[in-house]
């Protein structure tokens, strides 16, 4: 009888040591949930941040190739209205590259351009041929983003972040490489976006 009961309590004894967590335990758990948590939140800031690059990136490089597209279009009023495309060549590369070719877009400062509607222009036939070019003084402006229009400017709007900045290098009588640089600022880093392209007197 005795036996049995030393038994008994023995058995009492193991069951009460098995229940519940000891302090070690819960301060484990509570470690390795707080570094799951941390570890997805960072996961989380990271996505987050990416996103935000990738939308920013995507603005910048349809801004650069706007650049491209504008002076290129500039570039072919002038050779298809010109009294011949020589002289079209000729004044489109006077107004982006200046008389010497060393001035207005073609210097290191670069240069960047109004955007006007066409009811604006002297001549609204031919308005990219009016448009203003003007060289940039040490680094070009920022361009504004109107909310209303939903377009990118110098006048209207709030700043957009975002500066662009066109570059002229005439190559010979026939030839002119464009580029258009697009540069913005997000977190702690200086990001910029490159686009070029060499536009030819076609018309011959």
């Amino acid at each position: 009888m005795k036996i049995f009961l030393k038994q008994k309590n023995k058995g009492r004894q193991i069951l009460s040591l098995s229940k519940g967590f000891t302090l070690v335990e819960t301060l484990v758990a509570i470690s390795i949930f707080t570094t799951s948590i941390l570890a997805l939140l960072v996961i989380l800031s990271g996505s987050i941040s990416n996103t935000g690059y990738a939308k920013k990136k995507i603005i910048a490089s349809y801004l650069a190739q706007e650049g491209i597209e504008y002076i290129r279009n500039m570039r072919d009023t002038f050779v298809l209205y010109g009294a011949t495309s020589q002289a079209g060549w000729n004044a489109f590369n006077t107004k982006v590259a200046g008389p010497s070719g060393n001035t207005v877009c073609a210097s290191a400062d670069g240069c960047y351009f109004g955007d006007l509607n066409a009811g604006d222009f002297t001549n609204p036939s031919q308005p990219m041929a009016g448009i203003a070019v003007t060289a940039c003084v040490g680094a070009c402006p920022e361009l504004k983003y109107d909310i209303t229009t939903g377009k990118y400017n110098y006048t209207t709007g709030a700043s957009s972040g975002y500066i662009r900045k066109i570059i002229v290098s005439p190559i010979s009588v026939y030839e002119t490489k464009i580029s258009s640089t697009v540069y913005w600022t997000q977190g702690s880093g200086n990001y910029n976006m490159v686009f070029s392209e060499n536009l030819f007197n076609w018309v011959e």
